[in-house]
């Protein structure tokens, strides 16, 4: 019988190999781009926006999964979810939403406490069994991401552990050119140090920052390795052209991290799955642009409360917080009552159970329907976010 003794297979011109052998015991470990559930970020394309495409509103306010912060700001910007032009790299690799921010107008310049970034929050228990060795100087995880400034510059990010001694890991996208898409990869080294708990709150943090001001940078920062976090070091100090060039945007896709010392091609999801995975952390109703009209279920009337029972699909990452927005009512025996607010009796990871409140007129043992009051803005919503 034939038999070939390799160490490793590759590709001509490959700078990785396809299959690696371990020589004592034979078995192998195959390179596969192709593999699935291998992105660690949600929503990396940004096609999930449940709460709005567009606002200046700092927090979650419009692509799933993604926060925005700033301070020090004269007017403020505006975050959106924007089209990828076609014709262009990344709508060519299948992406056609992106990130977008538009900067303000900053008059008074650049402060030293003034900053605006945005970042995500990853689940500790998805990093932690993950397969990455985050304590092992030989274990990798690779950060890679398309992203767009209407300024030329260099910009920062970093990632953070966030349980025990937090750690930062901060780098660079390298100088950009103006209006020009460019990838950018970076692989990342675990390190002695670094803690990362098996639960469901915040592991590992991914920041990416337009400005930071002189009081959260330095010029000692060293890049692309680990070090304690501390707010006042972030990240080497920035060029402040674009955070002082009116209406100056700046644009992401594609981000993807996953456990490889190497980048592979973005995990393309379905909409579906996507929405499904953000839905773990956000929840709405109406899910989509309503009539005005819409319901969020139906309940059993007791005096001037309606008892109301709502199951979360899918299961949410811990008990949500609830909120009620726009005009609401109560409709029971053919009569529309005005909602004047909500008592949460229990909440759960998988339902909740509130009370409907309104002035009076409801009867005891009446069932009836709760939503919108003529207000295609009306929402009920639940969030568990980070």
């Amino acid at each position: 019988m034939s038999e070939i003794k390799v160490n490793s297979i590759k590709g001509v011109g490959a700078s990785a190999a396809a299959i690696t052998v371990n020589n004592t015991d034979g078995t192998c470990t195959a390179n596969l781009s192709n593999r699935q559930n291998k992105n660690l970020i949600i929503n990396g394309d940004f096609k999930i926006a449940q709460r709005s495409t567009s606002s200046s509103t700092t927090g979650y306010a419009t692509v799933d999964r993604w926060k925005t912060d700033r301070s020090g700001l004269d007017e403020s910007p505006t975050f959106s979810q924007a089209d990828v032009t076609s014709g262009t790299t990344p709508y060519t690799n299948g992406f056609r939403k992106a990130f977008k921010i538009t900067n303000g107008n900053q008059t008074s310049g650049a402060g030293s406490d003034d900053y605006l970034y945005f970042f995500q929050k990853i689940e500790a228990q998805d990093i932690a069994q993950s397969g990455w060795n985050y304590t092992s100087s030989s274990s990798y995880v690779t950060l890679s991401f398309w992203v767009k400034s209407s300024v030329a510059q260099n910009f920062y990010g970093y990632l953070r552990s966030m349980d025990g001694t937090s750690k930062i890991y901060p780098f660079e996208t390298g100088a950009l050119s103006q209006d020009t898409w460019t990838k950018v990869t970076k692989t990342i080294s675990g390190a002695s140090g670094n803690q990362i708990d098996n639960d469901n709150g915040e592991g590992l943090r991914v920041v990416i920052a337009p400005f930071w001001g002189t009081d959260l940078t330095a010029s000692s920062v060293n890049l692309n390795q680990w070090a304690t976090f501390a707010s006042s070091t972030r990240a080497p100090d920035y060029t402040s052209t674009w955070y002082t060039t009116n209406d100056a945007t700046f644009e992401i896709t594609g981000v993807q991290l996953e456990v490889s010392d190497h980048a592979t091609d973005f995990e393309h999801r379905s909409f579906g799955q996507e929405l499904e995975l953000c839905k773990r952390y956000y929840q709405q109703y109406p899910e989509i642009a309503s009539d005005g009209y819409s319901a969020y279920g139906l309940g059993a009337a007791q005096s001037t409360t309606a008892a109301h029972f709502t199951p979360t699909f899918p299961t949410m990452r811990a008990a949500p917080t609830i909120a009620l927005s726009g005009n609401n009512r109560f409709t029971s025996g053919g009569t529309a009552r005005s909602v004047t607010s909500l008592t949460l009796f229990h909440a759960s990871a998988s339902s909740l159970f509130t009370g409907v409140n309104v002035a009076s007129g409801l009867t005891n043992g009446h069932a009836g329907s709760f939503g919108a009051d003529n207000d295609t803005t009306a929402k009920l919503t639940f969030s568990a976010e980070l």
